[in-house]
C-alpha cells in the first residue's frame, strides 16, 4: 500500500472532521438517553428504543436519493442540503417536551442523510490503493468522537438537559457545513452517464457482493443501537455506577479499541484479507454481547466485554465502506454508498426497536442476548458472501 499524498492526507483529515462533528452530536445522546427518557411522560421501553433508532427511517428513505443527487450535482452541495435538514431536526428535538416530540425530531435528523455522499466524497479524493487508509483515518476520527461523546454526554446533560444536547447537534451541523466548504478539497466531479438509469442502479445494488456488504452494515448498527438501549441501564441500575462516572469505563475501553484498530488497519491490504477480518469481528461481537448479558455486578467483566465489542465495531466501520468503494462502479459510487448507508441506518432503526421490545419482554439482560442472536444469522451470510466476493 503506497503512502498517502499530501492531497489525500488533507482530504482524509478535513473530511474526518466534518463527519465526526455531525456524528459527535448524535453520539452525545447515547450514554444518557435511556436513563432519562424513562422518566418522561408516557415513556415505555418500546418508545425509548424507537426514539433512539427512528432516525434510521429517514436515513433509509433518503440515502440513495441523496447519493444519486451527489453523483449529479456534486458531493458538497448534496452534503450541505442534508446537514441543513439535520440541524432543523435537532432544533425540533431540543424544543420537544415529550418522547413523541423527540421521535419526530430524530426522524427529521435522519432525513439529513449525508453519510453515503460523504463516504463517496472520501473515495473521490483518494487513490484506490490508499482508500483503506483513508477510511481508517475517518474510522479513527469517528471512534474519537464516540469516545468524547461518551465522556462528555453525561456532564453536558447535567448542565443543559436533553434539550441542550439536541441543540448542540444543530450547532455542530452548522459548523460541519462551514468546514466542508472552507477546508475539504473539491474533487473533479464525475457525472453519472446516461446509462446510469434506475435499471442500471438496481442491477448494481442487486449484485450479491453488494447485498452481503449492505447486510453486514445493517446487522452491525442494529447491534450497536440495541446495545445502547441496555448499556446505560446496566451501568446505572445493575452496577450502580453514577452517570457522571460512566466515562471511567468508556475511556479505557475506547482507547484500547482504537489501538486494536490501528494495529489491524495495515492488514487490510486487499479484499481477501479485509473479509477475513470482517468474519473474525462478527464472531467477536457475538461473544462480547453474550458476555455483557452475564457480567452480573462485575465492572471488570463488563469492561472486557465492552472492549471486545468496540474493537470489533471500529474495525468493521473501517473495513466495510472500503470494500463497497472498491467494488462499486466509479460513476455509481454515490448511489452505492447511499445504499450502504441506507442499510446502516435501517439497522439502527431495527436495533432500537428490537432493543426496546426485548427490554420490555425479557428484561435488561434479554437485550444483549437478543442482539447476540442476530450474529447467528449474520455470520453464515458473510461466510457465503466472502467466497462470492473473493471470486
Amino acid at each position: 500500500m503506497s503512502k498517502l499524498s499530501s492531497l489525500e492526507l488533507r482530504s482524509a483529515l478535513t473530511l474526518a472532521c466534518v463527519i465526526s462533528l455531525r456524528l459527535f452530536g448524535l453520539f452525545l445522546i447515547l450514554p444518557v438517553f435511556s436513563l432519562y427518557a424513562r422518566h418522561m411522560p408516557g415513556a415505555t421501553p418500546f418508545l425509548i428504543g424507537l426514539a433512539l433508532g427512528v432516525y434510521g427511517i429517514g436515513q433509509m428513505l433518503l440515502q440513495i436519493p441523496l447519493g444519486l443527487l451527489s453523483d449529479r450535482i456534486g458531493r458538497k452541495p448534496a452534503i450541505t442540503l442534508g446537514l441543513v435538514v439535520f440541524a432543523i431536526g435537532g432544533g425540533v428535538a431540543a424544543l420537544a417536551q415529550t418522547l413523541d416530540g423527540i421521535v419526530l425530531g430524530r426522524a427529521l435528523q435522519g432525513m439529513g442523510a449525508v453519510a453515503g455522499a460523504g463516504t463517496a466524497l472520501a473515495a473521490d479524493l483518494t487513490d484506490e490503493d490508499n482508500r483503506g487508509k483513508v477510511m481508517g483515518i475517518i474510522g479513527v476520527s469517528i471512534g474519537l468522537s464516540f469516545l468524547l461523546a461518551l465522556i462528555l454526554g453525561p456532564p453536558l446533560e447535567a448542565v443543559a438537559g436533553l434539550g441542550g444536547l439536541f441543540g448542540a447537534t444543530s450547532i455542530l451541523a452548522v459548523l460541519a457545513i462551514a468546514m466542508l466548504w472552507l477546508l475539504v478539497p473539491t474533487p473533479e466531479r464525475v457525472r453519472a452517464p446516461a446509462a446510469a438509469s434506475a435499471r442500471v442502479v438496481l442491477s448494481m445494488l442487486g449484485d450479491g457482493r453488494m447485498l452481503v456488504l449492505n447486510g453486514s452494515v445493517f446487522f452491525l448498527h442494529a447491534l450497536l443501537t440495541a446495545s445502547f438501549v441496555g448499556l446505560p441501564l446496566l451501568l446505572g441500575d445493575v452496577l450502580h455506577l453514577p452517570v457522571a462516572r460512566h466515562w471511567e469505563l468508556y475511556l479505557p475501553v475506547m482507547v484500547i479499541a482504537a489501538l486494536v484498530m490501528g494495529a489491524a488497519l495495515p492488514r487490510m491490504r486487499d479484499v481477501r484479507q479485509s473479509l477475513r477480518i470482517v468474519v473474525g469481528c462478527i464472531a467477536a461481537l457475538g461473544l462480547a454481547l453474550l458476555g455483557m448479558s452475564m457480567v452480573g455486578t462485575q465492572v471488570l467483566a463488563l469492561g472486557v466485554a465492552a472492549t471486545m465489542f468496540f474493537s470489533a465495531f471500529n474495525l468493521l466501520e473501517a473495513a466495510l465502506p472500503s470494500l463497497v468503494s472498491r467494488l462499486a462502479p466509479e460513476h455509481l459510487r454515490g448511489a452505492a454508498m447511499g445504499a450502504y448507508s441506507t442499510s446502516q441506518f435501517f439497522g439502527a432503526f431495527v436495533g432500537g426497536a428490537m432493543g426496546g421490545v426485548a427490554l420490555g419482554q425479557f428484561g435488561l439482560h434479554g437485550v444483549f442476548v437478543a442482539a447476540a442472536a442476530l450474529t447467528l444469522v449474520w455470520l453464515p451470510l458473510t461466510l457465503w458472501g466472502a467466497q462470492r466476493i473473493a471470486r
